[in-house]
């Protein structure tokens, strides 16, 4: 049974994107095989996740979790109801992705010269200009391409971004692409609820394209700050199962929300949502005991309440 046992499902839906395999991993000192990595995307699927960011698409020699990219596409169930994203920086990696069969493209815009130097080694202005491109080679083979917007809310390099600069970057990026979806992205974990519902619900008196929000829990806000961009209308959220995650270009990025703890909260105010979150916290204490971490959501310490299934 998915869900929480008892709970009223009368608020409606909220899509969770879960982005274990990529952002969960891509960090992690400790190398998880392609064998492992496939399991656990089909093991997110059982658990009821139908987005889930598999791979990203960079270069292997900085993100060397990632260099199996193509084998781990090469693997996943096709048969399964369940769409996979790729993420990607440039064209090279847009042309990978297509190549290697992703159900999404997700290319992600810095918001700031200075993590896009060192991120992406580009600038910003340099990266709208790729998003073209990409976007380009996306509709030439009938993939959407989303935008994640990085370090909206702060920059490790820069410190506070204002909600200015990220509107007008992500404004940019909506005349110069049709995009399927923009996320704006707490990267480095550092933004509170009042910030993220100021510039969601900014962003969304703009546009109609629909808003996701990429929260790091760094600095324990993720879900308050869940609470903040639902306030505002979102309702895509990405997460990865045992809190794993984090940005090797962010210093001290700490993990996303975990998914567990994320389709709990909603579950139990009344959304609903796909994921089961006693399996989803299962799936986090054993990924992460392959990467040699304890996993950081709540659950795995506290359990799911009430405890009757």
């Amino acid at each position: 049974m998915n869900g929480i046992a008892g709970t009223d499902k009368s608020k409606g839906a909220v899509s969770i994107v879960d982005v274990s395999p990529r952002d969960g991993l891509q960090n992690e000192k400790v190398p998880v095989s392609t064998h492992d990595k496939l399991r656990l995307i089909n093991d997110l699927i059982a658990l009821g996740a139908r987005r889930i960011e598999a791979v990203s698409f960079v270069n292997p020699k900085k993100v060397p979790q990632m260099a199996d990219a193509d084998a781990v596409m090469a693997g996943v169930p096709r048969d399964a109801d369940a769409s996979y994203i790729g993420l990607v920086l440039n064209t090279r990696g847009a042309y990978r992705a297509v190549d290697a069969g992703v159900d999404e493209i997700n290319y992600v815009l810095p918001v700031t010269d200075a993590f896009a130097a060192a991120n992406q080694n580009t600038t910003v202005a340099a990266a709208l200009d790729a998003l073209e491109e990409v976007a380009g080679i996306a509709a030439a083979a009938a993939i959407p391409v989303s935008v994640t917007a990085a370090v909206a809310f702060g920059c490790p390099y820069q410190g506070d971004v204002s909600g200015e600069q990220a509107l007008s970057v992500v404004r940019s990026a909506l005349q110069r692409a049709q995009l399927a979806e923009v996320a704006l992205a707490d990267t480095i974990g550092c933004a509170v609820p009042w910030q993220v519902k100021e510039v969601f619900a900014a962003l969304a008196a703009e546009t109609d394209v629909p808003l996701r929000a990429h929260l790091h829990e760094t600095r324990h806000t993720a879900l308050a700050n869940t609470y903040a961009a639902m306030a505002a209308g979102v309702r895509i959220f990405d997460s990865a199962v045992g809190g794993l995650g984090g940005c090797p270009f962010a210093p001290g990025a700490a993990g996303n929300v975990s998914t567990e703890d994320l389709a709990w909260m909603l579950e139990r105010a009344g959304f609903s949502t796909s994921i089961d979150p006693r399996a989803a916290t299962e799936l986090g204490r054993w990924i992460c005991a392959k990467v040699e971490t304890a996993p950081r959501s709540g659950l795995a310490g506290a359990g799911v309440f009430p405890k009757a299934a």
